[in-house]
């Protein structure tokens, strides 16, 4: 037995959530939900702050293995079941290997520089990535700082842009659709629908990755290099485990939640404000476009440009904090599997296979951004589906019952666990 570290205050605990958000504003914040206002209006944003908020008690529990055991959920996943390491390579990488988020930059830095060959642009931006990730010194740091930035400068920018070209009954139209909760309108595919709600967040086994970075930041037990640790249930330690707790809460509330939620809210009330309702509405990811042009109209070329700029570059983000979080969860789980294998000798080759499939696609010309985005976020809330349901479980016998979920974070994980089973199983019914 461990004792269990004082947790810090919360100024020193700022940065995994920062990670997440990252993972999250590209697919579902700056593509989907915006997508799906300009073309249905704002009835259903309901849908995107369910799906933050369920993703936020997802990810709490992932955080709450890691800070009570020092070790990432696949650890625990694997020593209840050994066959779970191979499920979490494969489901983590036929979920990503579909390029849609770095398409759809390519798609704008490609307007703002001139540059009408998008899918050689988009292999050009994959191979950046990947020389980012392979020779920064520290991974951890070189994409906490990367997306710490780019949300920095992005959020702000955005909510600047939206206070000058929304209208109050824009506004209102808004809060309608956040308490409109089961709306669904008509011809809306419900596959389009479940790729935003996967997306509303990380999604997908991304989910998983936020146990590592407790783990490499040292919270909790993680103090101990990773390795499975325990600490002796006593009066002391509960009440280190309590601040640990409220501590991981609150900074994830308000970076992961409550900045998921207000960017998803701009970027579709920009959305809905420029385009929604024209008639010339170009499809897929085409309303991007036409939002810079309406911004470009009313603001100046110079800020329509900026918003293709910041949007690319917030996406080039996210595509680099996926495959480095995808890279890791089956560098994770094949070292399971061997242990005599070094972290760098599985990484970098995982990094770059993905990297591989994904010029294969575009050379195969076949880098249409929204259906590559709605295929690989249907398979994640599959995943999800999965994941859920094993990471409960994990808390629920593994964990001593004085740090187990209460009754109402059990009930909300169950929730989530239904919705996704539901949808998903809906959408794959419909396909066949």
């Amino acid at each position: 037995m461990n004792d269990l570290p004082q947790a810090p205050r919360f100024k020193n605990l700022i940065g995994p959530s920062f990670i997440l958000l990252g993972l999250g504003l590209g697919s579902g914040e700056l593509i989907l939900w915006p997508y799906l206002t300009s073309n249905w209006g704002m009835g259903i944003i309901w849908g995107a702050i369910l799906g933050v908020t369920f993703q936020f008690f997802i990810n709490m529990e992932i955080e709450r293995y890691a800070l009570a055991r020092g070790e990432s959920v696949f650890v625990g996943f694997a020593r209840k079941m050994k066959i779970l390491p191979f499920w979490f390579i494969f489901s983590t990488f036929i979920c990503w290997i579909w390029p849609g988020i770095i398409a759809t930059s390519a798609r704008l830095l490609g307007e703002v520089f001139g540059i009408t060959n998008f899918n050689l642009l988009g292999i050009g931006l994959l191979v950046l990535i990947g020389l980012i990730l392979t020779v920064g010194k520290s991974l951890y740091k070189t994409v906490e700082k990367i997306s710490t930035l780019l949300i920095i400068i992005g959020v702000p920018a955005i909510f600047l842009l939206t206070f000058y070209l929304t209208k109050r009954s824009d506004v209102l139209d808004l809060f309608n659709g956040a308490i409109n909760l089961g709306f669904f309108p008509e011809g809306l595919p419900i596959a389009v629908f479940l790729a935003a709600f996967a997306f509303a967040g990380a999604g997908g086994n991304l989910n998983l990755a936020q146990s590592f970075y407790v783990k490499e930041k040292g919270y909790g037990m993680g103090k101990y290099g990773g390795k499975f640790a325990k600490f002796e249930i006593n009066n002391e330690n509960l009440l280190k485990f309590k601040k640990w707790w409220r501590v991981i809460n609150i900074e994830h509330l308000l970076i992961f939640w409550f900045g998921g939620i207000l960017t998803i809210c701009l970027l579709s009330l920009l959305a809905y404000s420029t385009v929604f309702g024209l008639s010339n509405l170009p499809t897929g990811v085409g309303f991007l476009i036409q939002e810079s042009i309406v911004i470009s109209t009313k603001l100046g070329n110079i800020i329509g440009t900026f918003f293709l700029m910041i949007g690319g570059l917030m996406l080039f983000n996210t595509q680099l904090t996926v495959l480095d979080a995808t890279s890791r969860i089956m560098t994770e789980n094949l070292q399971i599997l061997d242990k005599s294998k070094s972290f760098s000798k599985i990484y970098y080759p995982f990094l770059w296979i993905q990297i591989i499939f994904g010029i294969i696609i575009f050379s195969l010309n076949l880098g249409q951004p929204l259906l590559l985005l709605t295929i690989s976020a249907v398979l994640n809330a599959l995943a999800m589906f999965v994941h859920i349901g094993l990471t409960l479980n994990l808390n629920m016998k593994e964990l001593e019952k004085e740090i187990r979920p209460n009754w109402f974070r059990i009930i909300m994980i169950l929730i989530a666990f239904l919705f996704f089973g539901y949808f998903s199983f809906r959408t794959i019914a419909g396909i066949f």
